[in-house]
């Protein structure tokens, strides 16, 4: 296990610009498919019980997690935050009978506000939790991590559509220190890797999810996430 070190360095430059070019030419992804009405969505309402009510307290925003790892065996915890100021204060989702709504106390709320402030986070982790598995892995490095390229998507139904003109705005790399401190002399150095960007989001109707892809140079998947309300 291991702890942060308060110390910062420069993070992965070719992360930024893998980020950078997976923005521009998202809209040729394979993954990008053509929106389709949701058929089952009216019969989803009338299957639902008149008693059935659940809200659900969205203050702080859309956080995110899953485990990735790459071809290599090196694995990684990504996670993240979606945000904005004001936006989600009070914002409630309220399922029902009639299917879902968003309140901010007595307003409706449909769309997401213009752009949102997301904050990104890559930390190398054990790809088990298991205790008696001995098979050494190799640590996430900088290098790794700048080979792989980032895709932004609106999700609605199955159908997805690309991010466009998403920007990172910065980042930062920190050591992680063993607990164990009388064995990091014997260890590899293992690093945290957090970057921020805003997303335009003007328009996005708030049952859209906002989904993550780390690929590989050769178009594999490292790791998939969704931000949902």
């Amino acid at each position: 296990m291991f702890a942060r070190r308060d110390a910062r360095a420069a993070f992965g430059l070719g992360f930024l610009l893998s980020f950078t070019l997976a923005c521009a030419f998202a809209a040729q992804s394979s993954l990008a498919k053509p929106e389709k009405p949701d058929k089952d969505a009216k019969s989803r309402k009338e299957a639902k019980s008149p008693s059935d009510r659940t809200v659900w307290n969205l203050e702080g925003g859309a956080y995110f997690m899953t485990d990735g790892g790459l071809p290599n065996g090196a694995c990684f915890r990504f996670s993240g935050h979606a945000t904005a100021p004001w936006f989600f204060n009070n914002l409630k989702r309220i399922d029902d009978a009639e299917g879902t709504t968003y309140r901010r106390g007595g307003e409706v709320v449909t769309q997401f506000p213009d752009q949102l402030f997301v904050t990104l986070t890559i930390k190398d982790s054990p790809c088990s939790l298991d205790l008696d598995q001995t098979e050494v892995r190799p640590p996430l490095t900088k290098e790794m991590l700048g080979a792989l390229r980032l895709k932004l998507f609106w999700k609605r139904g199955v159908a997805l559509r690309p991010v466009l003109n998403a920007r990172l705005t910065g980042g930062k790399m920190e050591a992680l220190e063993p607990y164990a401190q009388d064995l990091a002399k014997n260890l590899p150095q293992r690093f945290e890797w957090t970057y921020s960007l805003t997303v335009p989001s003007a328009g996005v109707p708030l049952t859209d999810s906002l989904v993550f892809v780390l690929e590989t140079e050769d178009g594999r998947f490292a790791a998939r996430v969704a931000a949902r309300l």
